[in-house]
């Protein structure tokens, strides 16, 4: 009994050791291909996007990461958190320009350059990579000719500054930099950096075949099929570990973007998010006015979290912010304090506050004052007609308690000795007056004291709506 007890076991482990290569072999067969798609603007949502793209494909033990582009470029700070991410990444990313009349300009040519394999389809392009000026459009050395070294704009061949105004100097420095990025990224995957540095300081561009031949991308691929069939057993480092990679035939799943990162997407637009602070403002301000009302208010503090999260994931100049702020605060004084002065002002606070808000502006993330100008036009003319109704208001005699009462018709009930008793607002009263005054007089109330009406009669023209004929 004992014997056969030892047999079925050491039978059981022998089946286990034969059987457990089979099982690695038919895991490592269903390893798949993730495939992400950014296509516009590299920002904060984009960087999101990829970050969890990468988890998923760790912890799915994915064979690749297809990330495929189509971005006319972005914001700087974005760009390298998805350099950095790739770098570090286990998984090989394969960057793929898709699809046809797709490119990777500006930020998406580091990206690209970044990937582990870079691939592009027929009919895409590359490059522009010249970085935008602090608050500006991209500013190319010269125009359309290069600067030699030495003159405004350009660096001296000792890399000093050649006194140039400090605009240039800053954007030579901005230039030297991300030439000393792209030169870097070409050297770790072994790709034309010259090329690099030519697409930096004068904004060149390559078509996909073109690209192949001054050795920018390792491959043309028409789809990712082809994509894939063309990476397979290419030596790639990943993570400072050299790996061949499997993926012919690899079954390829597309990751859409959560609900979250679309809502990032569009909410770190900074046109977006200023409209979302205004909007947040208006809110609050008809709350404060109108206590109770509780809908405003909600969606008031709703629109400023927002505007602020998305405000703290851009490059943003905090001077701006805080002008942007006052000018705002102005406006709402001007509506109930109106003196013209805090209004104008509050609206060139808003307009300069807007022009400085953003460090470093990119394609799809600049100031559009076809938005902002309207949307101040608007504050300012809200607070203007809120404070014009108030002013009016404030010129107008008081109308309230007894004083409402001043000019009211009454109805005469029954009088005796200059005293007797009216009908006024439905109600009852007594009241008195100093000339003559019979039942069925026409009357208005003249004051009110004690809860007793002072009442006068009026002529035969009075209306009963306040209008005298025989004033006419």
């Amino acid at each position: 009994m004992r014997l056969a007890r030892v047999a079925f076991v050491a039978a059981a482990f022998v089946a286990a050791a034969v059987l457990f290569p089979f099982s690695s072999a038919g895991m490592a067969a269903e390893r798949i291909a993730l495939s992400i798609a950014i296509d516009g603007a590299i920002g904060p949502a984009s960087s999101r996007q990829l970050k969890e793209a990468l988890k998923a494909a760790a912890e799915r033990n994915a064979a690749v990461l297809i990330l495929q582009l189509d971005t006319p470029g972005g914001l700087v700070t974005s760009m390298r958190e998805m350099i950095s991410d790739i770098l570090g990444s286990p998984v090989p990313v394969i960057g793929y320009v898709a699809p046809a009349g797709g490119h990777a300009a500006s930020a998406g040519t580091y990206i690209l350059y970044a990937t582990h394999v870079a691939a592009m389809a027929p009919g895409t392009n590359l490059g522009a990579a010249t970085p935008v000026e602090l608050g500006g459009l991209p500013s190319l050395p010269g125009g359309e000719k290069d600067i030699a070294p030495g003159k405004d704009g350009a660096p001296d061949k000792d890399g000093k500054d050649s006194g140039r105004p400090p605009g240039d100097a800053m954007m030579a420095k901005v230039t030297n930099d991300a030439v000393a990025l792209i030169r870097s990224l070409a050297e770790l995957r072994g790709r034309n950096g010259d090329w690099g540095e030519k697409a930096v300081r004068e904004a060149a561009s390559l078509s996909a075949s073109a690209a192949l031949q001054e050795h920018v991308i390792d491959f043309v691929a028409r789809d990712t099929t082809e994509l894939l069939q063309l990476a397979d057993g290419r030596t790639v480092d990943v993570a400072g570990k050299k790996e061949v990679l499997a993926t012919k035939g690899l079954a390829v799943e597309m990751l859409d973007p959560g609900w979250f990162i679309r809502l990032l997407g569009v909410i770190t637009d900074p046109n977006v998010a200023v409209l979302l602070m205004l909007v947040g403002f208006y809110g609050i301000v008809f709350e404060v006015t109108s206590p109770g009302a509780v809908a405003p208010g909600v969606i008031g503090a709703i629109c400023i979290v927002l505007a602020l999260y998305a405000l703290d994931l851009l490059p943003i100049n905090y001077t701006g912010l805080v002008l942007m702020l006052l000018g705002v605060a102005f406006l709402i004084v001007e509506a109930f304090n109106p003196t013209v002065v805090l209004g104008a002002g509050g609206a060139a606070a808003f307009l300069l506050g807007a022009a400085m808000l953003l460090k470093v502006e990119g394609p799809g993330f600049a100031i559009s004052w076809v938005v902002i100008g309207p949307a101040t036009a608007l504050t300012l003319g809200l607070a203007l007609l809120a404070g014009s109704y108030l002013w009016a208001a404030r010129r107008n005699p008081p109308r309230v308690g007894g004083e409402a009462m001043r000019g009211l018709p009454v109805q005469i009930l029954d009088w005796e000795g200059g005293e007797g008793h009216v009908l006024a607002l439905g109600e009852r009263w007594r009241a008195k007056a100093d000339g003559p005054i019979a039942p069925g007089d026409r009357a208005e109330v003249t004051a009110v004291s004690d809860l007793v009406l002072t009442v006068r009669r009026r002529s035969a023209g009075y209306d009963g709506a306040g209008n005298d004929g025989a004033k006419q």
